[in-house]
């Protein structure tokens, strides 16, 4: 598991918690979770992952079978000195990373044969240090780079699913990746943009809530124009989901209020970028574009913890 965030820590403890052999790589935090394990905590569930295999460098754990991805794609860079220590004859890599273009950087790594990309409806947030609150468990779904899902892609479904993880296999990753944008690229830019609001607060107010809406028409028409027919109960969908969530920050504002980094291209400027090439209209989407451009430029750095 290369990544200890809120994804890499939930579905690591569950794939461990139902038997199988999880290393995970921790960059931040390694002596806390060492220490307590990890923890899962959440209205559906809590579990308590007390020994925890935890490394600091992929060399220390050499080649495996499977590799989770749950890295942000802003750090895609590292995975050029990251992925080759874990890479044996027949190891497949799995991305849990949002946005468009996300599965190409660990392709030109890893080879594309052995990608798979997930998207993965969770509300989920790293608390501190190997510990992960859920607010929905949501579901995840799973397809190969570039082709149908194969028997392997399949399989590492049922690995999920017999976790206790609500998983299924979809032969077109890219409609997959069209459909994540349908709720990340209005929730987690309205967030932001609208100066640091949770989805309880975006579902409550009437225009935040209707803008929700728009933007997530303008997602759906641009993927159309690839050939990706996304119904409207899918959008409806996403509201019904949303009002389970209470008072959830989105991710991408949690990494803008503690001065992270933000998937700003993967899932604002590529989407923007894609749609209005094939001449989708999307002026919702590239304003929300710019607005966090320019609230990533005015804000200030983040305090270093000593």
């Amino acid at each position: 598991m290369a990544g200890a965030g809120a994804l890499g820590l939930y579905y690591g403890a569950h794939l461990a918690r139902a038997g199988h052999d999880v290393h995970f790589l921790v960059r931040t935090g390694r002596a806390a979770v060492l220490a307590r394990g990890i923890r899962v905590k959440g209205p559906a569930e809590k579990l308590h992952l007390k020994k925890v295999q935890v490394y600091g460098a992929t060399e220390e754990i050499g080649p495996c079978d499977l590799v989770i991805v749950a890295l942000k794609a802003t750090a895609n860079e590292a995975l050029k000195k990251l992925l080759p220590p874990l890479l044996g004859p027949t190891t497949l890599v799995l991305t849990l990373q949002n946005g468009l273009g996300v599965e190409e950087p660990v392709a030109e790594v890893a080879g594309p044969d052995r990608v798979i990309g997930a998207l993965c409806y969770i509300a989920a947030e790293r608390k501190e240090p190997g510990v992960v609150e859920c607010r929905f468990p949501g579901v995840m779904t799973i397809g190969k780079f570039g082709k149908p899902a194969g028997e392997r892609t399949h399989a590492v479904a049922t690995m999920f699913s017999r976790a206790g993880v609500k998983c299924e296999a979809q032969d077109n990753l890219e409609e997959m990746r069209w459909r994540k944008l349908v709720w990340n690229v209005p929730f987690n830019g309205i967030a932001i943009a609208a100066g640091g609001v949770t989805t309880d607060v975006i579902m409550a107010d009437d225009g935040l809530r209707t803008l929700a809406r728009r933007v997530m028409e303008e997602v759906v028409e641009a993927a159309a124009k690839f050939g990706h027919e996304i119904p409207r109960s899918f959008v409806d969908l996403q509201f019904e989901r949303t009002a389970k969530m209470g008072g959830y920050r989105p991710s991408s504002l949690i990494d803008f209020e503690e001065g992270r980094e933000l998937e700003l291209e993967e899932i604002w400027g590529e989407p923007v970028r894609r749609a209005k090439s094939v001449g989708a209209p999307v002026p919702r989407m590239e304003m929300l574009y710019w607005l966090i451009r320019h609230r990533l430029a005015a804000r200030k750095p983040a305090k270093r913890k000593r």
